[in-house]
């Protein structure tokens, strides 16, 4: 049986998932249950795990898929139990041999904005990990996303969009010419660019300053 918080945080989750087919970051999980910590979350989502209502998806970031639900929320008005399973590009493998490829446009910081999109050769990706819309990969440089599970030299691939919600993780180019990999949020005229490591702050622009080049849609990892 599920507690109060395990209960409403899987709700969260899959009616985020529902909807857009995309996890909620953990900053949005601890807003909605009005947590005062991450760690808060990470409790939650281990004890979720270890009861097999959900499971993380590996080498993509922030990536939840929800196994099962309970009997009352499965009947709830805001998760139907008619509605469509949740779309993870993980669930199904595709062949080995299905890969597309995609342009790489070098490195990109998760610390402090440097010059991005520069180059462009050819990354090749299992079509598994891509949905519709183009894409394209960037290498990542820095570690202030990390509690998001994005590490240095981490490859990220990034669906091509000019517009974000908050929570979600984007590429911001800044000024024109400087870009970043960051959790975008608006506050009234001016964007701010949260980190996901404590050691580094928030960067705040005035919205004309910021251009969304696109929107994280997975992480690969090299070992």
């Amino acid at each position: 049986m599920l507690t109060p918080k395990q209960h409403e945080l899987l709700a969260f989750i899959n009616q985020r998932l529902t909807e857009t087919g995309i996890s909620p970051s953990f900053d949005e999980m601890r807003e909605a249950l009005d947590l005062k910590s991450k760690s808060g979350v990470h409790r939650l989502i281990g004890a979720l795990e270890e009861r097999e209502f959900i499971r993380r998806l590996p080498n993509r970031a922030r990536a939840l898929e929800v196994l099962k639900l309970p009997e009352g929320l499965a009947e709830a008005p805001d998760t139907p139990a008619h509605a469509a399973r949740p779309r993870t590009v993980d669930v199904v493998p595709a062949p080995a041999n299905d890969v597309v490829e995609i342009p790489l446009h070098g490195r990109i910081a998760a610390g402090t904005p440097i010059e991005a999109l520069q180059g462009n050769e050819g990354f090749a990706v299992p079509a598994a990990l891509l949905g519709p819309g183009e894409h394209y990969a960037l290498e990542v440089a820095g570690d202030s996303m990390v509690e998001e599970g994005i590490l240095d030299g981490d490859f990220a691939l990034i669906r091509k969009v000019e517009n974000a919600r908050d929570g979600e993780i984007v590429v911001a180019l800044v000024d024109g010419e400087e870009a970043t990999l960051k959790t975008y949020r608006r506050e009234g005229q001016m964007v701010r660019l949260d980190p996901a490591n404590a050691a580094y702050a928030a960067q705040r622009y005035e919205e004309g300053r910021v251009a969304v080049q696109g929107r994280l849609a997975g992480i690969i990892r090299r070992y």
